[in-house]
């Protein structure tokens, strides 16, 4: 890793850490909530960037795989007691099978892998709108299948009774170890050559490079950190339906990785810290007006709406996010040339 890529790690990782910080410091329970789920939302935005920011490839199955990490995890960490009430129709090979929640988690990021790697080889030789529309697909039969597999996850009900094992620690080392694997994903042999497929993909095919191999390897580890993400998510809230990881889930992280930047990972972690400032706002704002009765109707959507909003401005004036190309070491090493070049 390059002084710049030294350098961006150390300000994101920094940030990050200055954020947990303060919320451990300031002991405020709202704050902390806000700060732990801004966490786990930044490895699923890491995530997503691995693969489309690299590939230049819109997916939406991302949350259909962070939905199978939460369901994965559930299933074997909800405790022996409980899963006979939670989930009555499970097989007995799990049924009597209790993990630790750090063992949950991290078989929920393997089994979304796995999961990933089976079914995404194929689909991996599309490209441009054929990709989208099969992704989009794929994120449909991943939601009906936790809809209707009543005896792994309680079909459409809600599924409860998972030990809350995710706060704030937990949340903000996962969210420290996703940016380095971001970062050398991006540097790496594999990165380099699917970036040059994104921009030229019958160029790079002529120079050797095996496309559909390059993007099934960055979907698989994009599905790997999306099933963490969505278990240590689980652990967090505790109890959950197949609602949560559908397409109000994907808007989300969807506007966090484009509107911050799909190119770089400073733009994804940006990108996260924004939105998440602005959801966290405007839901406030909405509580409020509905509280003070300003309008004779109750204001819904209002959060939506504004990040829609501001999602297409970002795409209308800047396509490539507020950080499009340049990671920020890029950026802080090349201003300091400058002002040491200066007279």
């Amino acid at each position: 890793m390059d002084a710049r890529n030294l350098l961006t790690l150390l300000v994101l990782v920094g940030s990050i850490l200055l954020l947990a910080l303060a919320a451990e410091l300031l002991e405020v329970r709202l704050f902390v909530r806000i700060v732990t789920n801004l966490f786990i939302m930044l490895v699923l935005v890491l995530g997503l960037q691995v693969f489309m920011g690299n590939a230049g490839i819109l997916s939406f199955a991302h949350v259909g795989f962070m939905g199978v990490g939460a369901y994965t995890t559930a299933v074997l960490t909800i405790p022996v007691r409980m899963k006979g009430m939670a989930l009555p129709d499970l097989y007995p090979l799990v049924a009597g099978l209790e993990l630790s929640p750090f063992m949950g988690i991290l078989a929920g990021g393997l089994v979304a892998a796995l999961v990933a790697a089976v079914v995404a080889y194929p689909l991996m030789r599309l490209s441009d709108a054929a990709a989208v529309i099969t992704l989009f697909a794929l994120l449909v039969v991943l939601h009906t299948i936790m809809l209707h597999w009543s005896a792994v996850t309680n079909g459409p009900r809600t599924l409860f009774g998972l030990p809350r094992a995710t706060g704030l620690g937990l949340a903000a080392a996962a969210a420290v170890l996703a940016v380095p694997l971001a970062l050398l994903f991006k540097e790496s042999r594999v990165g380099l050559l699917l970036r040059s497929s994104r921009d030229d993909e019958v160029a790079a095919a002529a120079l050797g490079a095996r496309v559909p191999f390059l993007r099934w390897q960055a979907f698989v580890l994009a599905a790997f950190m999306a099933g963490i993400g969505g278990a240590l998510w689980a652990h967090f809230i505790t109890s959950f339906s197949p609602k949560a990881f559908y397409l109000k889930e994907s808007f989300v992280i969807l506007a966090m990785l484009v509107i911050g930047g799909p190119g770089t990972v400073t733009g994804a972690v940006a990108g996260t810290y924004i939105v998440t400032l602005a959801f966290e706002s405007l839901r406030a704002l909405e509580a409020w007006l509905n509280r003070a009765q300003i309008f004779a109707e109750q204001v819904v959507g209002l959060t939506e709406v504004v990040l829609a909003l501001a999602m297409i401005g970002v795409l209308v004036l800047r396509p490539g996010g507020l950080v499009a190309t340049r990671e920020v070491g890029t950026w802080l090493l090349r201003r300091r040339s400058k002002k040491g070049d200066a007279p």
